[in-house]
């Protein structure tokens, strides 16, 4: 009985040895290769959801002036978002910014409603999509960027909670 034991315990160590070390095919330099590619991938969605929301801001800003400095903390965070996604390798400075463009890169700023409080439920909706648009980025994520997506996300998280809040100084 023993002897069965040791040659099934025995066995079972060398298929696990052989599964775990497998014939090296290049399989593994792909999988690393792919990674790379799916993290670049992440870092670019990252940038240009960042910079659409970017957009959203300034063009809530120019039909609003006057929630110009309720909104710029949130601009200025949004900015650094999209710094962070955009450096390659590399941390960018906690101060760095992104300029306010009129066209925002050449694209088109989005619509923005009349009514001020209907801007900032728009903006506030577009945060939102953007945040679970991140946290469901993070199922595929390597550790360092999922990090990276959930204190982004989280961000967006606490962007909506404070353009929804309501206005007490008035």
């Amino acid at each position: 009985m023993t002897r069965r034991r040791s040659l099934l315990l025995g066995g079972g160590a060398l298929g696990a040895v052989a599964l775990l070390s497998g014939c090296s095919d290049g399989s593994e330099a792909k999988r690393e290769a792919d990674g790379g590619a799916h993290v670049a991938l992440l870092r670019a969605r990252g940038a240009r959801d960042s910079t659409a929301l970017l957009a959203r801001y300034d063009a809530t800003v120019d039909a609003h002036p006057a929630l110009a400095k309720r909104l710029a903390p949130l601009r200025e965070e949004t900015a650094r978002h999209v710094a962070v996604f955009t450096a390659e390798g590399r941390s960018p400075s906690p101060s760095a910014t992104v300029s306010r463009s009129p066209s925002a890169g050449g694209r088109r700023l989005p619509q923005v409603p009349k009514d001020a409080k209907q801007a900032l439920t728009a903006l506030a909706q577009a945060e939102r999509r953007t945040a679970d648009t991140r946290t469901a980025a993070l199922a595929t994520a390597p550790p360092e960027l999922a990090r990276l997506l959930a204190s982004v996300a989280a961000c967006g998280a606490a962007h909506v909670y404070l353009l929804t809040q309501r206005d007490t100084d008035s």
